[in-house]
């Protein structure tokens, strides 16, 4: 992140053929994806692939995912499901990242986040919290079934999910009346989730068939909501027993070498004859039989029509067809009355976003002890009372937090040296991380935060590399970062830079780290919040740095015992006397021939001495030489008639003596 800125602002079953004596199973259960109890996140941390990091297990995938505290990934983020993104509806995700990518300085928005959040924290509203989460699961896309409405594309699933969905808004309703309507999203909530509702859920829900809809994959009615459709379903569920009858009388007129024959009912076709095939009947003009007309031949049944037939198609007519389409009328009409409610099923998906993002954040700010931040528009700094990295404090053991004061004349610029891996990135992202937090509307991992008139945040803490680009890693630290930094803060702007110039020389990186800083000091006053972490003791050893209140001088404190050095992760004042460098090699794993070795070059070019060989290497490279030079001298052959002395002398022994001596 090069720069985030805040901003103000039981029926037949389907149409298939259906035969005289016919059996009609019942319709089996369906349960529909939304009916699946919403998942559960449980967090731990584990050390896996060499990485420590984060593990959650999503009881809604059955999945364990784990996330590396590793430099290079991006998976750990305040965002990741389990952490702060505990939505239970994917409109709730999609607005709490919107708010994650649009920070505020609005305070009147900020706080009635806070509020909100602060409310649900009270022990004694635990349990309400937890029921208007589980509601939220069932808050689905309603934009999109609106849309197919409109279309006249309307699944069947469609209707058991949006009656669903106004069902828990209305739960939604009656609790936010019984809670304080001093804050705004509960009186909003009251207020604007209507009757029409109501009105909505009762219409669904007295005339949408559920069960028989999935079943038969349409829409279907309840009973008593149409006579004129009930009497046809009548009908057509009395149709095996009659039908039976009307074979039984065909039977009775057909030719007596025709043993049985049945009255079916096809769809969209009519009543039909069925009668077997005989062996006779090879020819298609031996299917033809007086006074019934042939229709098809069908898995060896021939299908006539006979005049009874012809009568009951003009005096039943095609009673599923007729059923589909007055059943598919009366859902035109119900959802003309969906969309004419259209506006408050909107503001209804609107209202519960909100709910579920501040209730996802009220959730990870008790389990993780946060607390509310101040605002203080009068203020240009932060103020911090032992803040925590939100994610580190996750993965470690223990976690030692740390204080942040920046504001008025003194200290904006301040230089954090200490060895490698003592926790200044850390503390640099935690204080980024904080800010950002607050201006989102979220708790914040601190014991007290006070956060100013801060206007942008602008970061060179993670280089983004890219090969499409064709840039260098010190090229894009500069073009994307650091330069828009540089012409961009303000006084009121955080500045994080953690380890500019070690993409280039190490001069030229010290030089360009020291002009940018110089070029911000001669700011006086109205320089940015600058937070600096560098390795580069001689920004401070040759003090190319002005002296004077601006700059403030901070290490991580650390304790040498013996050989071993201790870090305590604590911030102080003063400046590191060493990186430490050979200490984070042992920690790597590297030979201590060679961790001494290092040592002893930095030792050399600290103080200016010419750097020497190393004598134990050359005594015993020049032993490997002697006795190869040996070894060939050896497995000469003096009685060979061939062999050249000369020549041997001078291609072998000569090279090799030079080597040597």
């Amino acid at each position: 992140m090069a720069a985030l800125r805040a901003t103000s602002g039981g029926t037949p079953r389907g149409p298939g053929p259906w035969e005289a004596g016919a059996d009609f199973p019942g319709n089996a259960g369906h349960r529909d994806d939304d009916d699946e109890e919403p998942g559960q996140t449980h967090l731990c941390v584990l050390w896996n692939s060499g990485y420590l990091g984060v593990a959650y297990y999503d009881t809604g995938d059955s999945t364990v995912h784990f996330m590396p505290d590793a430099p290079d990934d991006d998976g750990l983020t305040l965002l990741q499901r389990g952490i702060l993104n505990r939505c239970r509806s994917k409109w709730g995700e999609k607005l709490l990242r919107l708010w994650f990518t649009r920070p505020t300085q609005e305070l009147r928005e900020l706080n009635s986040r806070l509020d909100v959040i602060q409310f649900f924290l009270l022990p004694q509203n635990l349990d309400l919290a937890q029921m208007l989460h589980r509601l939220m699961s069932h808050i689905k896309n309603v934009p999109l079934i609106l849309k197919r409405m409109k279309l006249s594309h309307t699944k069947v699933s469609d209707w058991q999910v949006l009656y669903k969905t106004v069902y828990s808004a209305l739960g939604l309703r009656d609790a936010c009346r019984s809670l304080p309507q001093s804050i705004q999203l509960f009186r909003d909530i009251a207020q604007e989730f209507s009757d029409d509702l109501h009105h909505i859920a009762s219409l669904i829900g007295k005339v949408v068939d559920f069960e028989g809809s999935l079943t038969e994959n349409r829409f279907i009615v309840l009973p008593n909501i149409d006579p004129e459709i009930d009497e046809k379903k009548r009908r057509l569920m009395g149709l095996p027993s009659f039908l039976t009858e009307v074979a039984r009388k065909e039977l009775e007129n057909l030719d007596s070498r025709i043993p049985s024959c049945s009255a079916i009912y096809i769809p969209l076709i009519g009543f039909l004859l069925c009668i077997p095939r005989l062996p006779s009947m090879v020819e298609a003009s031996d299917f033809e039989i007086e006074g019934l007309d042939f229709m098809f031949l069908s898995e060896e049944k021939l299908h006539y029509r006979s005049a009874r037939t012809k009568e009951l198609d003009a005096l039943l007519g095609d009673l599923h067809c007729e059923i589909r389409d007055q059943e598919t009328l009366l859902m035109y009409q119900l959802q003309c009355q969906v969309l004419a409610r259209a506006a408050v099923l909107t503001r209804v998906l609107d209202l519960a976003s909100h709910l579920d993002a501040l209730l996802a954040l009220a959730s990870a700010a008790r389990d993780y002890g946060y607390s509310r931040p101040r605002y203080s528009p009068q203020f240009h700094g932060v103020r911090i009372q032992n803040g925590r990295h939100p994610l580190m404090e996750l993965c470690a053991r223990t976690f030692v937090p740390n204080s942040t004061e920046c504001g008025g004349e003194r200290g904006r610029v301040k230089v954090i040296t200490g060895p490698n891996s003592s926790g200044k990135s850390i503390y640099l992202k935690q204080v980024g991380l904080i800010t950002f937090m607050a201006l989102v509307g979220s708790f914040v991992p601190a014991e007290e935060a006070e956060i100013g008139a801060v206007d942008a945040i602008f970061t060179r803490i993670h280089s983004c590399e890219s090969i499409s680009l064709g840039l260098s890693t010190f090229v894009i630290d500069l073009n994307q970062q650091v330069a828009k930094a540089v012409n961009n803060a303000t006084e009121r702007s955080l500045v994080l830079i953690d380890e500019f110039g070690k993409g280039t020389n190490t001069v030229d990186g010290l030089a360009l780290l020291a002009a940018v800083l110089r070029n911000w000091l001669a700011l006086g006053p109205i320089c940015p919040h600058i937070f600096v972490a560098t390795n580069f003791l001689s920004l401070v050893q040759l003090q190319l740095l002005p002296q004077g209140p601006l700059v403030q001088y901070l290490t991580m404190e650390t304790c040498e015992d013996e050989n071993d050095l201790v870090f305590f992760y604590q911030l102080c004042e003063g400046v590191a006397n060493a990186s430490h460098a050979s200490h984070t090699a042992a920690q790597a794993g590297l030979p201590n021939k060679l961790i001494a070795r290092g040592k002893e070059v930095s030792d050399l070019i600290r103080s200016g001495k010419p750097i020497e060989p190393v004598k134990e290497l050359l005594r015993e490279n020049q032993m490997e030489n002697c006795q190869a030079l040996v070894d060939k001298f050896l497995k000469l052959d003096l009685e060979d008639s061939s062999l050249d002395l000369d020549a041997f002398m001078s291609e072998e022994v000569l090279p090799a003596a030079s080597v040597i001596l």
